[in-house]
C-alpha cells in the first residue's frame, strides 16, 4: 500500500491525510466517460421527448451536485471549497452514446480529482437511472482523470 496516499494510525485506522502545510494553489481536475445505450434510448434523449423531463439537463445538475458532495461520498476526501464546475455533455450518434467531461476548479490545499471523477459518474449515472426503464443494458465506460494541475506535484496529463 502506498503510505502517500493512506496513512495509518498506532490502531491500525485509516485517517485523513494533513493537507494543512501545503500551499494555497489554484487546482482544477478534468475527468471523463461514456454512457453507451440502444439507438432508440440516444434518440429518445435528443427528442427530448422523455417522460422525466430534460435527460441531460437534469444529468448535468446531478454532476454539479456530486462533485459538490464528493467529500459526503468518499470517507477520506477533504471537504474542498470548490470555485467553478464545468460540465458538458456531447450526444455521439455514431456510438450510440453521450460523452460527458467534468473540469473542477478551486483554490486550496488538495486537488479536486475525486470531484472532477464523481461528478462524471453521477451524471452518467442520472443518465441510466432516467432512461432504465426503456433501456437496462446502457454501459458505462472510459470514465478516468484526463488532467490536473496545481499544488506541489504541478501538470499532470494522461497519455494518449
Amino acid at each position: 500500500m502506498d503510505g502517500k496516499l493512506t496513512h495509518f494510525n498506532a490502531s491500525g485506522d485509516a485517517h485523513m491525510v494533513d493537507v494543512g502545510t501545503k500551499n494555497v494553489t489554484q487546482r482544477e481536475a478534468v475527468a471523463e466517460g461514456r454512457i453507451f445505450m440502444a439507438p432508440s434510448t440516444l434518440e429518445l434523449i435528443l427528442q427530448g421527448g422523455h417522460k422525466k423531463g430534460d435527460v441531460l439537463g437534469i444529468a448535468r445538475v446531478a454532476g454539479i451536485m456530486g462533485a459538490k458532495k464528493t467529500p459526503e461520498l468518499i470517507p477520506l476526501s477533504h471537504p474542498i471549497s470548490i470555485t467553478a464546475v464545468d460540465l458538458d455533455l456531447t450526444p455521439e450518434p455514431e456510438q450510440n452514446a453521450v460523452y460527458c467531461k467534468a473540469a473542477v476548479r478551486c483554490v486550496g490545499q488538495t486537488g479536486v480529482e475525486m470531484e472532477a471523477l464523481t461528478a462524471v459518474q453521477v451524471t452518467l449515472l442520472t443518465i441510466y437511472d432516467m432512461c432504465k426503464a426503456v433501456d437496462r443494458g446502457m454501459m458505462m465506460q472510459g470514465i478516468g482523470l484526463l488532467s490536473k494541475s496545481g499544488g506541489k506535484s504541478g501538470t499532470w496529463r494522461r497519455s494518449a
